[in-house]
């Protein structure tokens, strides 16, 4: 399997090992073996990968279609489209891992859809149910025509009630209003990201898809991200972090203008106490 440096699919004992990132891995080993990762949006180093793998003995690619974890930084079509002609010039499968990037978050239902592909395997959770438990594996017929019934299951899987919340979340995302909704608070996050940085010179980068932002940390502020997430929360704001250098920005999709505006008020405050200390 071929996946990237820096990603994140999760923390059981295969995909710690797909995701690229040791300090996940670690006291998870013996890890699987079998995996090659290569630099995200790199076509050169996908295409050496998979000759150096015999081509044919690659079963399949694993992709976020925007790398969370690994910095907010959203795949470009031309990586992804090589990804798809790879996989189907070598009889591989192309999974991509929308569980964060999916259910409307970068303003289309499922980041690919942006990017000019379909693939294989889709995972999805997390805003799948709104809230509420909930993960599913979505397939092309071929694929799906490998299981049986019985063959393989879980627990909670099938279970009626996070169906039912899944259902009626994606009637609500999936319309034009929440979807365009999503792109037009993209540009009110950027708009009011460039005010603060024009006052405080702080962002090297501002990037992401939809209300799925990463604000990259400038000189001499690098490596101080943690510091800037906790001096917001103390200022009333919720932010994240993708690793030491980058502050990450998820709001709801129905955020109003309104507390997008106060929440960049709040996190100019934050960002202010905490390039001071």
């Amino acid at each position: 399997m071929i996946s990237t440096l820096n990603a994140f699919h999760g923390r059981t004992l295969f995909t710690v090992t797909a995701g690229g990132q040791a300090k996940y891995a670690q006291g998870f080993g013996p890890n699987p073996t079998g995996f090659t990762h290569i630099p995200y949006n790199d076509v050169d180093a996908l295409e050496a990968a998979f000759r150096e793998e015999g081509g044919d003995d690659v079963c399949a690619v694993i992709l976020e279609p925007m790398q969370g974890e690994g910095g907010m930084i959203p795949g470009t079509a031309a990586f992804l489209q090589a990804a798809r002609r790879l996989t189907r010039e070598h009889n591989a499968l192309l999974i991509l891992d929308e569980i964060q990037s999916g259910m409307g978050r970068t303003g289309a239902l499922f980041s690919y859809m942006q990017k000019g592909i379909v693939p294989d395997i889709l995972t999805s959770a997390k805003g799948l149910g709104g809230g509420f438990p909930v993960g599913a594996m979505l397939t092309t017929a071929e694929v799906a025509s490998a299981f049986g019934v019985g063959v393989h299951g879980t627990t909670y899987g099938g279970n009626p009630l996070a169906c039912a919340v899944a259902g009626a979340v994606f009637d609500v995302i999936n319309t034009i209003e929440v979807l365009d909704g999503v792109k037009a608070r993209h540009a009110l996050f950027i708009e009011g990201l460039k005010a603060i940085n024009a006052r405080r010179h702080v962002f090297r980068d501002l990037r992401g898809e939809g209300v799925w932002i990463g604000c990259e940390l400038d000189d001499p502020w690098r490596g101080r991200a943690t510091e800037v997430m906790r001096a917001a929360s103390d200022a009333g704001v919720l932010v994240l972090v993708a690793g030491t250098d980058v502050v990450r920005i998820a709001p709801s999709l129905v955020i109003s203008l309104d507390e997008i505006l106060e929440g960049l008020a709040r996190l100019e405050v934050g960002l202010n106490k905490a390039l001071a200390a």
